[in-house]
């Protein structure tokens, strides 16, 4: 799962055909002559055919989302072959079981099992044959990459200086290289090395977008695929609807604890920006103290750290994130995601304006519950902390694909486990 090394041949393990042929007949086939070895009459039974034709659809589902997945922030994805095989199993053993099909939970059991050892297996062969380098040629803005954890930079000095496996080169193409550099650069591609810009390369592994000059266009498209914005659309109305009927238990729950624990309405109810900043009302349960006000909206809007307005109940739900859930009618009603930027209150939109080049162009997608920012940074009030938030907005709008909204979700539990940048 690694790029190409440079003065080096391939090892097999490191070749998408490879690791993707080893996963099917390890997970698929294995199971299938292990149940016939027992049970030869077993190969002809519908069940497992039925489940092998399932499980060969989910574990190529999952192969293309975790190298998808891989493509952002960081090296290490590994942590995410459990829940994403999780995920493609689930759903497509969901719908076998909603129709009712007939499976064999050992085909099932063992493919769903032997996925994971594989591909986990996979990285950590993989993370020890291609040890992530990058080449770094020398010339333009390339000090920024000190600052970049997570990958061993190995700086060049001369074009012929390159004597040890690399996975790629990283150079300033926007500035003025010599011949000798334009020609290594021009050869690295030519041979099926990859080549990447540093700007390209800072913001793939810290998950931010710096700003800089709009006119620029460092976003790189100024709109977001639009023919996802509908499809995401429609998902989310779909699935909103179904959490709302299999969440009314919990909501009605919290709906009694927030009532019997202060004085004051179940719901909180606030006028936010939204998509093409447009003003809309957000709904989550009420967690501080409904009589509290200081006079100044703005400050009002902001939660501080061990804030003395938030209840006992409202402690709770805050980490949890289940203040959040009422936000449904929010998504159900076309203002919002389930993913996508935080909307934020009028006062502190309009103090963010005032203060920050291009924040409006948050705006472009419709916010979230949950976001880019919120599993990378969490909560943040300060116009500087504000600042590194809208360049994790950025980089989920120019990223903006399904890939990148089904790593947020893999990485959500765990921010909801561990109350991570809660307040």
């Amino acid at each position: 799962m690694r790029a190409r090394n440079i003065g080096s041949k391939v090892h097999p393990l490191l070749r998408i055909r490879v690791q993707l042929l080893g996963g099917l007949f390890l997970a698929i086939l294995m199971p299938v002559l292990i149940r016939t070895a027992v049970a030869p009459k077993e190969l002809l039974s519908p069940s497992l055919q039925a489940t092998v034709v399932a499980a060969f659809m989910a574990h190529i589902l999952g192969f293309l989302i975790h190298r998808r997945i891989a493509n952002f922030p960081g090296v290490a994805a590994a942590g995410y072959i459990l829940p994403t095989f999780a995920l493609t199993y689930g759903v497509v053993f969901a719908i076998i079981f909603f129709f009712r099909f007939d499976y064999s939970r050992f085909q099932a059991g063992s493919s769903f099992v032997l996925s994971t050892f594989w591909y986990f297996s996979l990285g950590v062969a993989t993370r020890r044959l291609a040890p992530y380098k990058l080449a770094v040629i020398p010339g333009g803005d390339i000090d920024r990459l000190d600052a970049v954890s997570g990958v061993a930079w190995h700086r060049l000095y001369s074009p012929s200086a390159l004597d040890e496996r690399v996975s790629g080169v990283v150079a300033d193409l926007r500035a003025d290289l010599s011949e000798e550099w334009e020609r290594f650069i021009a050869n690295s591609a030519l041979s099926g090395i990859p080549v990447y810009h540093v700007k390209q390369v800072t913001e793939s592994l810290t998950g931010r977008v710096e700003i800089e000059h709009l006119s620029e266009n460092t976003l790189g498209s100024l709109n977001p695929n639009q023919a996802y914005i509908k499809i995401k659309q429609g998902i989310d109305w779909a699935s909103a609807l179904i959490m709302l009927v299999m969440l009314s238990p919990l909501l009605a729950i919290t709906a009694l604890a927030v009532r019997i624990d202060s004085k004051g309405p179940v719901l909180f109810r606030q006028k936010r920006i939204g998509y093409r900043g447009n003003l809309f009302t957000v709904y989550k349960f009420r967690s501080m103290n409904f009589d509290y006000s200081s006079g100044d909206e703005r400050n009002d809007a902001i939660t501080k750290s061990e804030d003395d307005r938030i209840t006992r109940v409202g402690r709770f739900i805050r980490k949890t994130r289940i203040d959040e859930l009422p936000q449904v009618i929010n998504i159900l009603r076309g203002e919002m995601s389930w993913i996508g930027p935080r909307p934020e209150a009028v006062a502190l939109s309009q103090w963010y304006e005032a203060e920050l080049p291009f924040y409006r162009y948050r705006h472009i997608v419709r916010p979230g519950i949950t976001g880019w920012a919120q599993v990378n940074q969490g909560h943040v009030a300060a116009v500087e902390d504000v600042l590194e938030k809208l360049h994790y907005d950025f980089y989920y709008i120019k990223n903006f694909s399904p890939w990148l909204d089904i790593l947020i979700v893999l990485r959500t539990p765990k921010t909801m486990l561990t109350g991570f940048g809660a307040r």
